[in-house]
């Protein structure tokens, strides 16, 4: 728990809530259009080639520079286009918070402390805190991939975050629409939960007791 944290906390065993964003909390249009791109038949299939790709975790993971990861990928995926194309259509992607999802987040905060946990990029990020900062302000934590040199569903970046706010790991409840990502989170021992959208989000949170029926 944050040391100024002063209002009630979660029901035992939970001491903070993680929230992954894209798919989530946040609308995320980049399996669409890689898809398309690639000519690629299915999400899943979209999912597992974007979370293996060595551009995206080195981006992500803060390793090299946005021009570089997109002249990698468009390479990597044998897209049609430039690596200056991709990276203009790439800064559109995310479409911002679900309707509802403020809602949620304060509804947990009223709770217990709150963080996302999230595989971005200071692309996607930086666009993200100019058009919705109210939204982001709400986290009492925000863990980036690219801040912290580690990348989901790595078992690492969910220890980093057990680090950081100072928490067991099995104190801290995260959810996630990928479930690689949750397998990891449940490999480094966080209790973890596999949702996509809000309201599979607050069911998962009613279940495990941090929001009421």
């Amino acid at each position: 728990m944050r040391p100024d944290q002063t209002g009630p906390v979660a029901p035992d065993p939970f001491a903070v809530v993680i929230f992954d964003l894209g798919g989530v909390l946040a609308d995320f249009g980049g399996v669409g259009a890689m898809r398309e791109l690639a000519r690629i038949d299915s999400d899943d299939e979209v999912w597992r080639r974007w979370l293996t790709c060595r551009w995206v975790r080195t981006f992500e993971g803060g390793g090299c520079s946005a021009a570089d990861f997109a002249e990698g990928v468009v390479s990597d995926w044998g897209l049609p286009i430039s690596g200056a194309e991709f990276l203009d259509r790439f800064r559109g992607w995310l479409a911002g918070p679900f309707p509802g999802a403020d809602e949620l987040v304060r509804a947990v905060r009223e709770v217990c402390p709150v963080g996302c946990l999230s595989n971005t990029n200071p692309v996607h990020w930086d666009g993200a805190l100019l058009r919705w900062p109210r939204f982001f302000e709400m986290f009492d934590y925000r863990f980036l991939s690219f801040e912290l040199g580690r990348v989901k569903p790595d078992v690492e970046i969910f220890e980093r975050v057990a680090e950081l706010t100072g928490l067991p790991l099995d104190r801290v409840l995260f959810l996630d629409d990928n479930l690689v990502n949750v397998e990891g989170a449940r490999s480094a021992g966080m209790r973890a939960e596999h949702v996509r959208g809000i309201d599979e989000a607050r069911a998962a949170l009613v279940r495990a007791g941090v929001l009421p029926r």
